[in-house]
This record gives C-alpha cells, sequence and structure tokens, in this order.
C-alpha cells in the first residue's frame, strides 16, 4: 500500500480499491481505517479536496497536491483553458483534516459539484482517491465495462493485464 522513498522521508501512500461509504447528515466521511492508517503513517493528517471536470471530487494527501497545485499555477493564465482549468482545480480546492474518529468534512460546494448526498463511493487512485455519487460511480462503471476494444486509444495498444 505504500512506496517506499529513499533517505529520511516517510513512504508516499497508495490508494487501491472500491469502498462503499456514506457521508453522514453534516457531510463528513468516515475514510476507510486501511487508508487512514497509510495517510497517518506518511505523517499527513491534512487532506485536500477538488473539482474533477467528470463530475466527482479528487482527495488527495496535502504532500501530493501540492506540487500538481505549483505545477498548474506556474501555467500561464493568458490561455483562456489553462485559466479554466486553474478555477476549477485549484479554485475549487479545500483543505480536510482528519478528525479523532478518521473523518474529513466535504464541503457543501463540492457536495453540491458531485451531487454527493448519502451514498458515496471513494475509490483509489495511486496517489489520490475520486469521492463519487454512487449512482455516478454506477454509471461510470457500466460505460467502462461497455467499451469498444476497437476504439482504445493507441497509448493501449499492446497492453495486458
Amino acid at each position: 500500500m505504500a512506496n517506499q522513498d529513499s533517505g529520511n522521508e516517510r513512504a508516499t501512500p497508495e490508494f487501491r480499491g472500491v469502498s462503499e461509504l456514506a457521508l453522514d447528515a453534516k457531510g463528513r466521511l468516515a475514510v476507510p481505517a486501511r487508508h487512514r492508517d497509510a495517510i497517518v503513517a506518511a505523517g499527513e493528517r491534512r487532506l485536500v479536496l477538488t473539482a474533477d471536470p467528470d463530475r466527482c471530487l479528487l482527495v488527495y494527501p496535502l504532500a501530493a497536491w501540492a506540487p500538481i497545485q505549483a505545477r498548474l499555477m506556474a501555467l500561464s493564465s493568458f490561455d483562456a483553458r489553462i485559466r479554466g482549468l486553474q478555477r476549477l482545480l485549484v479554485g475549487h480546492a479545500d483543505d480536510a483534516e482528519l478528525d479523532a474518529a478518521g473523518r474529513i468534512l466535504v464541503p457543501p460546494a463540492l457536495r453540491r459539484y458531485a451531487s454527493l448526498d448519502r451514498r458515496v463511493v471513494l475509490v483509489g487512485q495511486g496517489r489520490k482517491f475520486e469521492l463519487w455519487d454512487d449512482a455516478s460511480w454506477a454509471a461510470r462503471t457500466a460505460q467502462a465495462i461497455a467499451f469498444d476494444a476497437n476504439a482504445l486509444p493507441p497509448e493501449l495498444d499492446g497492453f495486458s493485464l
């Protein structure tokens, strides 16, 4: 679940798996213990939540998010497409800290953006998570299963599981 870094740096958490969860009435999400333990073991308690163009939320440990934000904000804002992406990703970014019960608060604006109500799905994606409304996740999964093998991107030529 973690990659070992060289030197004195702590392990970088690697997140995998799908967890079906529920937001409580205040919009708090209980991070599954296996992920919470990996985050804390890496010296983190702070996470960053932001909007994704697919209408889900991205959830990063702060240390994984910081270089992404720095790189994105170093791009020229004179390009309207870049400025739009900066607004979406950095403008919607919100800090969340794991509380004593291992929960994070998902801010109301982000809950509205991703149409999160009560039932949600947390999907490990390596160094980050995606947080989906369960119905949207089911639709995306059905779409992924129904792909046309002849329409795969060229980057997947020769890829095998």
